[in-house]
């Protein structure tokens, strides 16, 4: 087992990069989604994490965050939801095949069948054991109402950077009210620094004892998954992330603490 320690971020990422499976999927309304199984172990007992990106990007997101999260012993799969367009290089297929079925894909909730359908066939085909949903951004927001809703596909949920981003006129929130029904599983939120307001109703309407919060001090113009990049940037223009390992660290401990891997 891998201790639960912060983990030097180049350890095993190219073997873990190499293994990336491409898998198709339906979504709820039929779409074909794209994703990138990243399996640490051939065994399904195993805890399951389903990624999924922020506004405008792709499965690309957790290009260098999923082998990370196998070198913690975590199977992993990266979602193209229609929602986006390309990160890390990454096209988002699930994108494209909206566009040439002349699916919407303008507004967020456009994504709710990926996701949902994402979680059914993680739980149908390569989990059998406990079974994460991990946001990002708008993402994030719509794993907490799946959690909350659908109870009988998700263990727990890590959100970075949720909000109202849906029905912030609805008096007490759409999300917060299905946020309110996680009373037993564990649930994680993050953000940028200066994105604590955004989530700090939906992270008090949240029962669940196992709740937990990290909001770094530090000033940083961070949103997202990509709280936990090291580069920023790109191949021709790096940008340093030095609040990384403040965020990898939040993570790990509460990963350890709910799912570690036996």
């Amino acid at each position: 087992m891998v201790p639960w320690r912060l983990l030097a971020p180049t350890i095993g990422l190219t073997s873990a990069l190499l293994a990336q499976t491409p898998v198709t999927f339906p979504a709820e309304d039929g779409l074909p989604c794209t994703a990138d199984l990243y399996l640490a172990k051939a065994d399904r007992t195993a805890p399951f994490i389903v990624l999924f990106h922020q506004a405008g990007y792709s499965r690309g997101e957790y290009r260098t965050i999923a082998p990370r999260l196998n070198q913690l012993g975590f199977n992993c799969m990266a979602v193209d939801a229609r929602c986006g367009s390309r990160a890390k290089g990454v096209k988002n297929e699930t994108a494209a095949a909206a566009q040439a079925a002349g699916k919407p894909t303008g507004n967020y909730l456009d994504a709710l069948p990926d996701l949902l359908g994402a979680l059914k066939y993680a739980r149908k085909s390569q989990a059998s054991g406990k079974l994460v949903a991990w946001g990002s951004s708008y993402s994030s927001s719509l794993c907490l109402v799946l959690a909350g809703d659908h109870p009988e596909l998700v263990d727990g949920v890590l959100a970075f950077s949720p909000g109202e981003y849906f029905q912030p006129d609805r008096p007490g929130g759409w999300v917060a009210e299905s946020a309110a029904k996680l009373a037993t599983i564990p649930v994680f939120i993050t953000s940028g620094p200066y994105e604590g307001h955004q989530w700090k109703a939906l992270f008090e309407a949240i029962p669940s004892g196992a709740k937990r919060s990290f909001l770094p001090s530090e000033a940083a113009r961070l949103h997202g998954s990509s709280v936990l990049w090291d580069d920023l940037g790109d191949s021709q223009f790096q940008i340093p992330n030095p609040l990384a390992p403040a965020y990898w660290a939040a993570v790990e401990a509460f990963l350890g603490q709910n799912f570690a891997p036996r």
